[in-house]
């Protein structure tokens, strides 16, 4: 496990445009965001898949947003203030009752940061517009419009499993894009 002040580190060269440090930073913060997903979701009856999905979201948003960090501060409880976020919003999407929400996270049911998530859909939307377009729609009715994937199997004309493999290749696609956008 990666200490706090390795991925301070690794997070200050990157905000400094290092991004040798800046792939090493998302490749630690995955291994941290997964296992956090894992145990989260096995509380709350979920499965262990949608863990992956959970993390590559997480990753983009860190990515996105990492110009947001104040580097006077510590690292982690940004990074874990944000997986949280991401898992409420999968809770809420995938039509979670509150009760299936994990107790500590419940203050994020109440309150959200709205002008990190418009800014965050800013980037999210210059990224969309690389992706194939089965993939963007399958990803934008159920990742941001908040669909279910039967609802946007039937907008898109899709099949559900379709629309299931297209939300998967596209945040893999996504985490590329990013990866190597942060190589050059």
């Amino acid at each position: 496990m990666t200490k706090e002040s390795d991925l301070k580190a690794l997070m200050a060269a990157s905000l400094e445009g290092d991004s040798n440090a800046h792939r090493s930073l998302l490749t630690a913060l995955s291994g941290h965001l997964r296992s956090y997903y894992k145990n989260k979701l096995a509380r709350a009856g979920r499965t262990a898949e949608e863990a992956e999905d959970l993390v590559q979201e997480a990753l983009i948003v860190i990515h996105t947003q990492r110009h947001t960090y104040d580097p006077e501060q510590p690292l982690t409880p940004w990074v874990y203030a944000i997986a949280r976020y991401k898992l409420i919003d999968h809770l809420r999407r995938t039509r979670s009752t509150t009760a299936d929400v994990p107790l500590e996270n419940a203050e994020y049911m109440l309150a959200s940061n709205d002008n990190a998530a418009a800014e965050s859909q800013l980037d999210l939307a210059k990224l969309f517009e690389r992706l194939p377009e089965r993939m963007r729609l399958s990803l934008q009715y159920v990742k941001l419009d908040g669909l279910s994937v039967t609802e946007a199997a039937d907008r898109s004309g899709m099949s559900p499993s379709a629309v299931k493999v297209n939300i998967h290749r596209g945040l893999k696609i996504l985490t590329a894009l990013i990866a190597r956008e942060t190589k050059a």
